[in-house]
Protein backbone atom coordinates (compact mmCIF):
# COMPACT_ATOMS: atom_id res chain seq x y z
CA UNK A 1 0.00 0.00 0.00
CA UNK A 2 3.34 2.50 -0.24
CA UNK A 3 4.05 5.09 -3.03
CA UNK A 4 6.55 3.62 -5.14
CA UNK A 5 7.44 7.06 -6.41
CA UNK A 6 6.04 10.24 -7.21
CA UNK A 7 6.53 12.07 -10.62
CA UNK A 8 5.89 15.76 -11.13
CA UNK A 9 4.43 17.69 -14.29
CA UNK A 10 4.33 21.70 -14.64
CA UNK A 11 0.44 22.87 -15.68
CA UNK A 12 -1.00 25.75 -16.12
CA UNK A 13 -3.88 27.45 -14.00
CA UNK A 14 -7.68 28.14 -15.77
CA UNK A 15 -7.52 31.65 -15.28
CA UNK A 16 -4.55 34.15 -14.76
CA UNK A 17 -2.65 35.61 -11.22
CA UNK A 18 -3.57 39.52 -10.61
CA UNK A 19 -1.82 42.06 -8.29
CA UNK A 20 -5.14 43.13 -6.44
CA UNK A 21 -3.47 46.26 -5.00
CA UNK A 22 -2.41 47.00 -8.05
CA UNK A 23 -5.95 46.95 -9.34
CA UNK A 24 -7.54 48.64 -6.40
CA UNK A 25 -5.53 51.62 -6.95
CA UNK A 26 -7.02 52.36 -10.18
CA UNK A 27 -4.99 49.84 -12.65
CA UNK A 28 -6.27 50.90 -16.56
CA UNK A 29 -7.31 47.77 -18.27
CA UNK A 30 -6.19 47.65 -22.25
CA UNK A 31 -8.37 44.95 -23.82
CA UNK A 32 -7.49 41.55 -21.02
CA UNK A 33 -4.67 43.06 -19.94
CA UNK A 34 -3.26 45.38 -17.13
CA UNK A 35 -1.67 49.23 -17.76
CA UNK A 36 0.70 49.96 -14.79
CA UNK A 37 3.53 48.79 -12.37
CA UNK A 38 2.83 45.76 -10.43
CA UNK A 39 2.29 46.73 -6.91
CA UNK A 40 2.50 43.29 -4.61
CA UNK A 41 5.92 41.33 -4.21
CA UNK A 42 6.35 38.74 -7.21
CA UNK A 43 4.37 40.41 -10.01
CA UNK A 44 6.53 41.25 -12.65
CA UNK A 45 3.25 42.65 -14.23
CA UNK A 46 -0.52 42.95 -12.93
CA UNK A 47 -2.02 39.79 -14.81
CA UNK A 48 0.30 37.37 -15.71
CA UNK A 49 -1.20 33.72 -16.77
CA UNK A 50 -1.55 30.98 -13.71
CA UNK A 51 0.94 27.91 -13.59
CA UNK A 52 0.06 25.24 -11.57
CA UNK A 53 2.09 21.96 -11.02
CA UNK A 54 0.49 18.19 -11.18
CA UNK A 55 2.05 15.63 -8.89
CA UNK A 56 1.46 11.70 -9.55
CA UNK A 57 1.74 9.13 -7.11
CA UNK A 58 2.39 6.11 -8.35
CA UNK A 59 0.78 3.30 -6.28
CA UNK A 60 2.24 -0.41 -6.36
CA UNK A 61 0.02 -1.68 -8.83
CA UNK A 62 1.57 0.97 -11.11
CA UNK A 63 -1.75 2.85 -10.90
CA UNK A 64 -1.21 7.09 -11.03
CA UNK A 65 -3.23 9.28 -8.81
CA UNK A 66 -2.79 13.02 -9.46
CA UNK A 67 -3.12 15.99 -7.52
CA UNK A 68 -2.93 19.99 -8.69
CA UNK A 69 -1.04 22.72 -6.81
CA UNK A 70 -1.58 26.51 -7.31
CA UNK A 71 -2.50 29.74 -5.68
CA UNK A 72 -5.67 31.56 -5.77
CA UNK A 73 -5.90 34.69 -8.14
CA UNK A 74 -5.20 37.27 -6.04
CA UNK A 75 -2.22 36.20 -3.87
CA UNK A 76 -0.15 37.68 -1.98
CA UNK A 77 -3.46 39.84 -0.76
CA UNK A 78 -4.87 39.59 2.39
CA UNK A 79 -2.41 37.65 4.05
CA UNK A 80 -2.71 35.18 1.49
CA UNK A 81 0.63 33.08 0.27
CA UNK A 82 3.25 35.07 -2.18
CA UNK A 83 2.23 34.32 -5.96
CA UNK A 84 2.88 30.82 -6.75
CA UNK A 85 6.68 30.06 -8.07
CA UNK A 86 6.53 26.76 -10.00
CA UNK A 87 10.54 26.19 -9.87
CA UNK A 88 10.74 27.38 -6.30
CA UNK A 89 7.48 24.75 -5.31
CA UNK A 90 9.13 22.08 -7.77
CA UNK A 91 11.91 22.09 -5.75
CA UNK A 92 10.60 21.58 -2.32
CA UNK A 93 8.16 18.99 -3.47
CA UNK A 94 11.43 16.96 -5.24
CA UNK A 95 13.85 17.55 -1.80
CA UNK A 96 11.42 17.76 0.98
CA UNK A 97 7.90 16.18 -0.16
CA UNK A 98 8.66 13.36 -2.71
CA UNK A 99 10.86 11.65 0.22
CA UNK A 100 8.07 11.42 3.45
CA UNK A 101 5.38 10.56 0.78
CA UNK A 102 7.71 7.02 0.01
CA UNK A 103 7.21 6.50 3.58
CA UNK A 104 3.68 6.40 3.80
CA UNK A 105 0.37 4.27 4.36
CA UNK A 106 -1.31 5.57 1.16
CA UNK A 107 -4.82 4.19 2.46
CA UNK A 108 -4.75 5.73 5.36
CA UNK A 109 -5.49 9.41 4.09
CA UNK A 110 -5.70 11.68 7.33
CA UNK A 111 -2.36 9.88 8.62
CA UNK A 112 -0.36 10.46 5.70
CA UNK A 113 -1.49 13.76 5.19
CA UNK A 114 -0.20 14.19 8.93
CA UNK A 115 2.63 12.93 8.28
CA UNK A 116 4.02 14.49 5.14
CA UNK A 117 2.93 18.22 6.02
CA UNK A 118 5.15 18.36 9.26
CA UNK A 119 6.58 21.42 9.50
CA UNK A 120 10.28 22.19 7.69
CA UNK A 121 12.35 24.15 10.43
CA UNK A 122 8.89 25.21 12.64
CA UNK A 123 7.71 26.28 9.38
CA UNK A 124 4.87 25.38 6.93
CA UNK A 125 4.70 24.15 3.91
CA UNK A 126 3.36 26.41 1.36
CA UNK A 127 -0.33 25.83 1.23
CA UNK A 128 -0.40 25.46 -2.52
CA UNK A 129 1.69 22.13 -1.83
CA UNK A 130 -0.22 20.82 0.85
CA UNK A 131 -3.93 21.84 -1.16
CA UNK A 132 -2.27 19.39 -4.50
CA UNK A 133 -0.55 16.73 -2.30
CA UNK A 134 -3.66 15.66 0.25
CA UNK A 135 -5.92 15.77 -3.39
CA UNK A 136 -3.66 13.32 -4.68
CA UNK A 137 -3.55 11.35 -1.08
CA UNK A 138 -7.07 11.32 -1.21
CA UNK A 139 -7.55 9.50 -4.50
CA UNK A 140 -4.75 7.27 -3.18
CA UNK A 141 -7.04 6.21 -0.58
CA UNK A 142 -9.90 6.18 -2.67
CA UNK A 143 -8.41 3.79 -4.85
CA UNK A 144 -6.97 1.46 -2.54
CA UNK A 145 -10.02 1.45 -0.66
CA UNK A 146 -12.35 0.60 -3.58
CA UNK A 147 -14.42 4.08 -2.90
CA UNK A 148 -15.23 7.73 -3.75
CA UNK A 149 -13.10 9.95 -2.33
CA UNK A 150 -16.54 11.11 -0.50
CA UNK A 151 -16.20 7.97 0.91
CA UNK A 152 -13.20 8.26 2.19
CA UNK A 153 -13.82 11.86 3.64
CA UNK A 154 -17.01 10.36 5.37
CA UNK A 155 -15.21 7.19 6.68
CA UNK A 156 -12.65 9.42 8.27
CA UNK A 157 -14.35 12.12 9.95
CA UNK A 158 -17.69 9.77 10.91
CA UNK A 159 -19.83 10.91 8.78
CA UNK A 160 -23.15 9.29 7.39
CA UNK A 161 -22.86 8.82 3.49
CA UNK A 162 -24.37 11.99 1.71
CA UNK A 163 -28.60 12.07 0.37
CA UNK A 164 -28.20 15.57 -0.94
CA UNK A 165 -26.98 17.84 -3.93
CA UNK A 166 -24.90 20.94 -2.85
CA UNK A 167 -25.97 23.97 -4.60
CA UNK A 168 -23.45 25.16 -7.20
CA UNK A 169 -22.25 28.93 -7.38
CA UNK A 170 -21.01 30.68 -10.59
CA UNK A 171 -18.96 33.27 -11.49
CA UNK A 172 -19.08 35.94 -13.87
CA UNK A 173 -15.53 37.33 -14.44
CA UNK A 174 -15.56 40.49 -16.97
CA UNK A 175 -18.34 39.28 -19.14
CA UNK A 176 -20.90 39.95 -16.63
CA UNK A 177 -24.10 40.57 -18.69
CA UNK A 178 -23.86 37.69 -21.07
CA UNK A 179 -22.54 34.98 -18.20
CA UNK A 180 -25.52 35.94 -16.44
CA UNK A 181 -27.67 34.50 -19.20
CA UNK A 182 -26.02 32.08 -19.05
CA UNK A 183 -25.98 31.23 -15.84
CA UNK A 184 -30.30 31.95 -15.64
CA UNK A 185 -30.83 29.53 -18.72
CA UNK A 186 -28.77 26.52 -16.58
CA UNK A 187 -30.80 27.53 -13.88
CA UNK A 188 -27.59 27.88 -11.77
CA UNK A 189 -28.45 27.80 -7.69
CA UNK A 190 -26.48 30.68 -6.83
CA UNK A 191 -25.01 33.70 -9.07
CA UNK A 192 -23.26 35.64 -10.41
CA UNK A 193 -20.27 36.95 -8.68
CA UNK A 194 -19.80 40.11 -10.26
CA UNK A 195 -16.47 40.77 -9.94
CA UNK A 196 -17.11 43.91 -8.41
CA UNK A 197 -13.14 44.98 -8.03
CA UNK A 198 -12.62 48.24 -8.82
CA UNK A 199 -13.97 52.08 -8.46
CA UNK A 200 -15.08 52.25 -11.69
CA UNK A 201 -17.39 49.07 -11.11
CA UNK A 202 -18.77 50.24 -8.35
CA UNK A 203 -19.40 53.51 -9.28
CA UNK A 204 -19.95 56.46 -7.13
CA UNK A 205 -21.36 55.94 -3.78
CA UNK A 206 -22.33 52.45 -5.14
CA UNK A 207 -24.30 53.29 -7.58
CA UNK A 208 -22.87 51.60 -10.22
CA UNK A 209 -22.91 48.69 -8.07
CA UNK A 210 -26.80 49.20 -7.16
CA UNK A 211 -27.84 49.48 -10.84
CA UNK A 212 -26.05 45.87 -11.51
CA UNK A 213 -27.57 44.20 -9.04
CA UNK A 214 -31.28 45.49 -10.18
CA UNK A 215 -30.45 44.17 -13.72
CA UNK A 216 -29.29 40.69 -12.39
CA UNK A 217 -32.91 40.25 -10.79
CA UNK A 218 -34.93 41.54 -13.67
CA UNK A 219 -33.29 39.87 -16.03
CA UNK A 220 -33.91 36.46 -13.98
CA UNK A 221 -37.43 36.99 -13.97
CA UNK A 222 -37.42 37.89 -17.61
CA UNK A 223 -35.49 35.14 -19.14
CA UNK A 224 -35.34 32.11 -16.20
CA UNK A 225 -38.15 29.67 -15.87
CA UNK A 226 -41.04 29.31 -14.07
CA UNK A 227 -40.08 29.12 -10.54
CA UNK A 228 -36.29 29.97 -10.35
CA UNK A 229 -35.28 31.81 -7.86
CA UNK A 230 -31.41 31.79 -7.42
CA UNK A 231 -29.49 33.22 -4.25
CA UNK A 232 -28.17 36.40 -5.70
CA UNK A 233 -24.36 37.01 -4.71
CA UNK A 234 -22.15 39.63 -5.16
CA UNK A 235 -18.26 39.98 -4.43
CA UNK A 236 -16.97 43.55 -4.44
CA UNK A 237 -13.95 43.09 -2.92
CA UNK A 238 -14.31 45.50 -0.36
CA UNK A 239 -15.21 48.32 -2.15
CA UNK A 240 -18.31 49.02 0.12
CA UNK A 241 -15.55 49.97 2.76
CA UNK A 242 -13.83 51.82 0.15
CA UNK A 243 -16.17 54.17 -1.02
CA UNK A 244 -18.98 54.76 1.88
CA UNK A 245 -16.43 54.10 4.63
CA UNK A 246 -15.64 51.55 7.59
CA UNK A 247 -18.14 52.20 10.12
CA UNK A 248 -20.07 48.88 10.21
CA UNK A 249 -23.36 51.07 10.60
CA UNK A 250 -23.10 52.70 7.37
CA UNK A 251 -22.30 49.49 5.66
CA UNK A 252 -25.19 47.98 6.72
CA UNK A 253 -27.30 50.45 5.76
CA UNK A 254 -25.95 50.31 2.51
CA UNK A 255 -26.53 46.55 2.23
CA UNK A 256 -29.93 46.72 3.88
CA UNK A 257 -30.88 49.07 0.75
CA UNK A 258 -29.15 46.98 -2.20
CA UNK A 259 -31.19 44.18 -0.59
CA UNK A 260 -34.43 45.88 -0.70
CA UNK A 261 -34.13 46.70 -4.08
CA UNK A 262 -34.43 43.08 -5.23
CA UNK A 263 -37.34 42.19 -2.81
CA UNK A 264 -37.97 38.53 -2.92
CA UNK A 265 -34.37 37.72 -3.28
CA UNK A 266 -31.45 36.28 -1.03
CA UNK A 267 -28.70 38.83 -1.24
CA UNK A 268 -24.94 37.59 -0.34
CA UNK A 269 -22.72 40.25 -0.06
CA UNK A 270 -19.12 39.09 -0.38
CA UNK A 271 -15.87 40.86 1.02
CA UNK A 272 -18.16 44.04 1.87
CA UNK A 273 -14.87 45.64 3.47
CA UNK A 274 -11.47 44.74 4.34
CA UNK A 275 -10.31 46.36 7.71
CA UNK A 276 -6.67 45.50 7.41
CA UNK A 277 -5.89 42.88 9.91
CA UNK A 278 -7.65 39.06 10.38
CA UNK A 279 -8.72 40.37 13.82
CA UNK A 280 -10.26 43.68 13.22
CA UNK A 281 -12.02 42.00 10.03
CA UNK A 282 -14.14 40.13 13.13
CA UNK A 283 -14.45 42.11 15.43
CA UNK A 284 -16.54 44.45 12.54
CA UNK A 285 -17.96 41.92 10.21
CA UNK A 286 -19.53 40.38 13.69
CA UNK A 287 -21.03 44.01 14.15
CA UNK A 288 -22.23 44.42 10.58
CA UNK A 289 -24.01 40.98 11.20
CA UNK A 290 -25.58 41.48 14.02
CA UNK A 291 -27.20 44.95 12.51
CA UNK A 292 -28.21 42.63 9.39
CA UNK A 293 -30.03 40.30 11.69
CA UNK A 294 -31.46 42.80 14.04
CA UNK A 295 -32.93 44.21 11.02
CA UNK A 296 -34.31 40.74 9.68
CA UNK A 297 -32.53 41.21 6.60
CA UNK A 298 -32.39 38.98 3.46
CA UNK A 299 -28.88 39.69 2.87
CA UNK A 300 -25.79 37.87 4.50
CA UNK A 301 -22.29 38.78 5.09
CA UNK A 302 -19.42 36.32 2.91
CA UNK A 303 -15.72 36.60 4.95
CA UNK A 304 -13.34 36.04 2.14
CA UNK A 305 -10.14 38.50 2.91
CA UNK A 306 -8.52 37.88 6.12
CA UNK A 307 -10.30 34.44 6.38
CA UNK A 308 -7.39 32.08 5.00
CA UNK A 309 -6.55 28.95 7.27
CA UNK A 310 -8.75 26.37 9.35
CA UNK A 311 -7.76 28.90 12.13
CA UNK A 312 -8.94 31.73 10.70
CA UNK A 313 -12.09 30.29 9.92
CA UNK A 314 -12.76 28.55 13.19
CA UNK A 315 -12.53 32.40 14.87
CA UNK A 316 -14.96 34.07 12.61
CA UNK A 317 -17.37 30.87 13.27
CA UNK A 318 -17.19 31.26 16.60
CA UNK A 319 -17.34 35.14 16.81
CA UNK A 320 -20.30 34.59 14.24
CA UNK A 321 -18.52 37.07 11.91
CA UNK A 322 -20.06 35.95 9.15
CA UNK A 323 -23.39 34.24 8.03
CA UNK A 324 -21.42 32.31 5.55
CA UNK A 325 -17.23 31.74 5.04
CA UNK A 326 -16.07 30.99 1.93
CA UNK A 327 -13.16 28.13 2.55
CA UNK A 328 -10.79 28.59 -0.30
CA UNK A 329 -9.25 25.73 -0.88
CA UNK A 330 -5.99 26.80 -2.18
CA UNK A 331 -5.61 29.18 0.89
CA UNK A 332 -6.68 26.70 3.55
CA UNK A 333 -3.75 24.12 2.72
CA UNK A 334 -4.57 20.17 2.78
CA UNK A 335 -8.16 19.34 1.64
CA UNK A 336 -8.78 17.52 5.11
CA UNK A 337 -8.62 21.28 6.54
CA UNK A 338 -11.02 22.23 3.96
CA UNK A 339 -13.66 19.11 5.48
CA UNK A 340 -12.78 20.27 9.11
CA UNK A 341 -13.55 24.15 7.94
CA UNK A 342 -17.20 22.54 6.91
CA UNK A 343 -17.73 21.02 10.07
CA UNK A 344 -16.59 23.89 12.29
CA UNK A 345 -18.75 26.21 10.27
CA UNK A 346 -21.72 23.94 11.02
CA UNK A 347 -20.66 23.28 14.45
CA UNK A 348 -20.75 27.25 14.78
CA UNK A 349 -24.23 27.53 12.91
CA UNK A 350 -22.42 29.43 9.96
CA UNK A 351 -22.88 28.40 6.42
CA UNK A 352 -19.76 26.65 4.89
CA UNK A 353 -19.33 28.02 1.22
CA UNK A 354 -16.13 25.78 -0.08
CA UNK A 355 -15.10 28.31 -2.79
CA UNK A 356 -11.82 28.20 -4.25
CA UNK A 357 -10.24 29.93 -7.47
CA UNK A 358 -10.70 30.65 -11.15
CA UNK A 359 -6.58 29.88 -11.39
CA UNK A 360 -7.27 25.96 -10.24
CA UNK A 361 -7.67 23.20 -12.46
CA UNK A 362 -10.15 20.43 -13.56
CA UNK A 363 -8.53 17.99 -10.44
CA UNK A 364 -8.62 20.26 -7.87
CA UNK A 365 -12.69 20.83 -8.91
CA UNK A 366 -13.27 17.39 -8.90
CA UNK A 367 -11.77 16.91 -5.30
CA UNK A 368 -13.38 19.78 -3.97
CA UNK A 369 -16.58 18.58 -5.22
CA UNK A 370 -16.16 14.93 -3.02
CA UNK A 371 -15.36 16.86 -0.24
CA UNK A 372 -18.26 19.49 -0.38
CA UNK A 373 -20.71 16.42 -1.08
CA UNK A 374 -19.31 14.48 2.03
CA UNK A 375 -19.33 17.53 4.77
CA UNK A 376 -22.73 18.60 2.92
CA UNK A 377 -21.75 22.50 2.48
CA UNK A 378 -24.30 25.18 1.94
CA UNK A 379 -22.90 25.69 -1.52
CA UNK A 380 -19.80 24.92 -3.55
CA UNK A 381 -18.23 26.84 -6.36
CA UNK A 382 -18.38 25.99 -10.20
CA UNK A 383 -14.16 26.05 -11.00
CA UNK A 384 -12.08 26.06 -12.28
CA UNK A 385 -11.86 29.41 -15.14
CA UNK A 386 -13.89 32.50 -15.85
CA UNK A 387 -16.20 30.88 -18.21
CA UNK A 388 -19.25 29.86 -16.38
CA UNK A 389 -19.93 26.76 -18.85
CA UNK A 390 -16.81 24.33 -18.14
CA UNK A 391 -16.52 25.38 -14.33
CA UNK A 392 -20.80 24.67 -13.85
CA UNK A 393 -19.93 21.32 -16.36
CA UNK A 394 -17.06 20.05 -14.15
CA UNK A 395 -18.37 20.43 -10.96
CA UNK A 396 -22.05 19.64 -11.55
CA UNK A 397 -21.15 16.59 -13.90
CA UNK A 398 -18.72 15.43 -10.88
CA UNK A 399 -21.61 15.79 -7.94
CA UNK A 400 -24.19 13.95 -10.20
CA UNK A 401 -21.76 10.73 -10.76
CA UNK A 402 -20.60 11.14 -6.99
CA UNK A 403 -24.43 11.09 -5.65
CA UNK A 404 -25.30 7.94 -9.01
CA UNK A 405 -22.44 6.09 -7.28
CA UNK A 406 -23.46 6.88 -3.41
CA UNK A 407 -26.93 5.92 -3.80
CA UNK A 408 -25.98 2.46 -5.57
CA UNK A 409 -23.55 1.78 -2.90
CA UNK A 410 -26.91 2.64 -0.32
CA UNK A 411 -29.16 0.80 -2.17
CA UNK A 412 -26.40 -2.53 -1.92
CA UNK A 413 -26.51 -1.83 1.30
CA UNK A 414 -30.23 -1.71 1.45
CA UNK A 415 -30.43 -4.98 -0.35
CA UNK A 416 -28.03 -6.80 1.98
CA UNK A 417 -29.47 -5.76 5.20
Amino acid sequence: MQIEDVLIAPGNGAFFYDDQEAIRSGAIQDGFIYVGAPTTPGFKSIRIPASSLSVGLVLADDTVVWGDMMNVQYSGAGGRDPLFDINQISKLTSCVVAPRLLDVDASRFRDSCTKVFEPVEHQRLPLAVEYGISQALLRAAAHLQHKTMAEIICAEFDLPLPTCRVPIYCQSGDTRELNVDKMILKAVDVLPHGLINSRAKFGVDGQTFMEFVKWVATRTREIGRSGYQPVLHFDVYGWIGLEIGLEPQRIADFICRVAAAVPGFTLNIECPADFGSTQAQIDNYARIVSILDDRDSSARIVVDERCNTLEDIRLFAEAKAAHLVQIKTPDVGSIADTARAVLICKANKVGAYVGGSCTETDLSAQASVHVSVATQADMMLAKPGMGVDEGFSIVGNEQNRLLAMLNRRRAQVEKIG
